[in-house]
């Protein structure tokens, strides 16, 4: 039995996403239809419909909408930052005490 090969993973632009949601939104054709239609995955355009409607503010599952993960992320790298700072004056602090 042969295996499919799997698919390359390929990058879409915010308007293309925006433009396959409406169509599911629009109620014309199923996600399933308008995802073959389209050679995308069903799975995938499911989550760009759901993470229209946390952007938009009709879906409340607690996911996070997408100025919020932009937000987390930009917090994460501060952070690492941050600890990377405190760590480098620790060890100066260790040095110098040493020097003493």
């Amino acid at each position: 039995m042969g295996r499919k090969k799997p698919r390359p993973r390929r990058s879409f632009t915010p308007e293309f996403k925006a433009e396959i949601v409406g169509l599911c939104q629009r109620g014309d054709r199923s996600i399933g239809q308008v995802a073959k239609d389209f050679d995308l995955t069903e799975t995938g355009v499911r989550e760009w419909v759901k993470q229209a409607e946390r952007d938009a503010g009709t879906r409340a599952d607690g996911g996070l909408t997408s100025d919020e993960r932009a937000e987390l992320a930009r917090l994460r790298r501060e952070n690492r930052r941050l600890s990377e700072d405190v760590e480098i004056l620790k060890r100066a602090t260790a040095f110098f005490a040493s020097m003493s």
